[in-house]
């Protein structure tokens, strides 16, 4: 199939600001949805995506066809600024945490128990997990973002594999971890 040099020249164009602006409105809930997962509290999720929406006012030279997938590793790039989860982290918090959600916050809100499982994770054992699992990066990317290693991100994607199919419902012992479509 040939190409036209319209269709070539969209492809080749860099996203702008407006164009950030829209995703970041209609993509608002999904985004949203990211850095609370990635932070667990209402408070840092809003400071995460209030962070990821300036990074994408400021622009940068991004095709447009990669800008949404560019506002979802700015809202998980904000998330690792903001938390810091470190792999020592994990080892020390391994007694599950509500991530900022208590119980009866929880019941109120009607968490689905997988993502409850995934909130309940240790910080640096979350990120890893929704950073390869739902976000579908590889470890080794997920390591750089992380600054740790890969044997780091390999064992704390296994823990929070185990620990999401142990406590996440049905779906998650069944091998149907939370999909993105979930999540966004």
């Amino acid at each position: 199939m040939v190409q036209t040099n319209a269709t070539l020249e969209k492809k080749m164009a860099y996203a702008t600001s407006r164009d950030f602006c829209r995703i970041f409105i209609e993509d608002m809930t999904g985004l949203y949805l990211l850095g609370l997962l990635l932070t667990g509290t209402p408070e840092s999720a809003e400071q995460c995506f209030r962070a990821s929406l300036d990074d994408a006012a400021g622009g940068g030279p991004v095709f447009t066809e990669w800008a949404q997938s560019w506002a979802r590793r700015t809202v998980v790039r904000n998330a690792i600024r903001l938390l810091k989860p470190t792999p020592e982290s994990a080892a020390q918090s391994m007694a599950p945490s509500s991530a900022g959600f208590g119980e009866q916050a929880t019941a109120e809100v009607g968490i689905d128990p997988a993502l409850k499982a995934v909130l309940e994770l240790p910080p640096f054992d979350r990120f890893v997990f929704i950073i390869t699992v739902l976000e579908r990066m590889r470890e080794h990317e997920c390591s750089l973002l992380l600054g740790c290693s890969f044997r780091d991100v390999v064992f704390a994607k296994r823990r929070a594999l185990r620990t999401v199919s142990e406590t996440g419902g049905t779906g998650a012992q069944s091998g149907e971890y939370l999909q993105p479509a979930q999540v966004a």
